[in-house]
């Protein structure tokens, strides 16, 4: 394998000048999207080692939420249009004598996750789901097979994944203050919706962080509520600034206009109720943030099966490998990433870049030995990986990307 390590020398992070950092929360369009590609990507593999003892070949990352039409009011308002979720891809139905219901399938694990994320949600009234999920090619069903059965599962694409780490003060605020307003919206404060986007702006020390919060109609029994209701989110997001040494200027629901009424009042706490549309893949990277600033790849991660799709796991890959070469003594910051061939091993990518930034006048080769054990044995940990997704010891969306269950 083809490890290339080269110097990290131009300024990343907390050394920026200017940095930028966003997160979409759960109940965010786009969100909603990628949620139920990863859902139906767990759920598909829990059915097919079920009925037929072994997964088979799948690709279900495109989907598109059509925003349904609302009347929020003061005390409670009612939907008049139905959400839409259209799930798109390509899964095996039918392997001998058996088979799955991929419409049954499609249909309760979206039902499924907004009840479970959407409290109020009610699926008879409130989602319409459409199934246009079809078999895949006939090559790239037969390189999944072998994939299946070979020591090394091969590569059903050329791709690439990046990752970095660690996080820079800024990202973390964004990550735990959109953690902490969903945390609140189902421990307490139910008028906090789970529609939450946080944007964040810094210039040297100077942050500002804008925050759209969808606020449930239910809750919210008129203007006063409303104006506290917002205060306190602000208050939140602007005491996890402080815990985090970056005071910031935070502003929330920047559009309203209390005047004429113009306000984040939602039903069921999500925009996707009324005209705002979602689409898989134009959410959070791996690492749960959208990093402009940082390495990044187009590559819609949730979806895509853990066996052998590399937009999926080089992604988490490289992740993992960024996250443990940052912690080796005399590095301050690592970026990686791998680039595969379509039908080679996912052990042996065309490269495995990694770029760190050493301390104290280290050199990057003296780092070599300890890098290629990290990258064999994350790339090796892949084998794994479909498994981990499932039982919940590996994540995608958050940081760290794997826990300990």
């Amino acid at each position: 394998m083809r490890i290339d390590l080269t110097p990290l020398t131009e300024p990343s992070g907390d050394l920026l000048p200017v940095e930028i950092v966003e997160r979409k929360g759960a109940g965010h369009p786009d969100s909603i999207c990628d949620h139920l590609t990863e859902a139906l990507s767990r759920e598909l593999t829990h059915r097919y080692l079920d009925t037929f003892g072994r997964i088979l070949h799948y690709n279900v990352d495109k989907a598109l939420l059509w925003g349904g039409c609302s009347e929020p009011a003061f005390g409670g308002g009612r939907i008049t249009q139905p959400m839409e979720i259209f799930l798109a891809g390509r899964a095996i139905s039918q392997c001998g004598e058996k088979g799955i219901p991929l419409e049954d399938i499609v249909r309760e694990v979206a039902e499924a996750w907004f009840s479970d994320h959407i409290p109020l949600f009610e699926p008879a009234s409130h989602l319409r789901t459409h199934c246009l999920v079809r078999p895949g090619s006939s090559d790239l069903s037969a390189l999944f097979d072998r994939s299946a059965t070979n020591a090394s599962p091969l590569a059903n694409d050329t791709s690439i994944g990046v990752g970095y780490a660690p996080l820079s003060r800024l990202e973390k605020v964004v990550l735990a203050a959109e953690h902490e307003l969903g945390r609140m919206a189902t421990q307490g404060h139910p008028e906090i919706g789970r529609d939450i986007k946080i944007m964040a702006l810094r210039h040297g020390e100077q942050v500002r962080l804008t925050v759209a919060c969808a606020f449930v109609d239910r809750y919210i029994d008129g203007l006063p509520t409303y104006l506290r209701a917002k205060k306190l989110v602000a208050a939140t997001v602007g005491q996890i600034a402080e815990d985090h040494q970056l005071p910031a200027v935070v502003a929330v629901n920047t559009a309203d206009d209390p005047d004429a009424m113009s306000l984040y009042l939602t039903v069921l706490g999500t925009s996707a109720e009324s005209g705002d549309d979602g689409q898989a893949g134009r959410g959070n990277r791996v690492n749960g943030l959208i990093t402009p600033f940082r390495p990044m790849t187009m590559e819609s991660v949730p979806g895509k099966n853990a066996i052998s799709h590399v937009g999926k796991l080089y992604n988490i890959a490289a992740g993992l490998i960024a996250e443990r070469v940052a912690r080796l003594d005399g590095v301050g910051e690592a970026h990686c990433l791998l680039v595969s061939g379509i039908g080679g091993a996912l052990s042996e990518p065309q490269t495995a870049t990694v770029r760190l930034r050493p301390t104290h006048g280290a050199n990057c080769e003296d780092y070599r030995d300890a890098i290629a054990a990290i990258v064999e044995n994350e790339l090796f940990g892949l084998s794994t990986a479909s498994a981990d997704l499932v039982s919940g010891r590996l994540r995608i969306g958050d940081w760290p990307l794997r826990r300990d269950n």
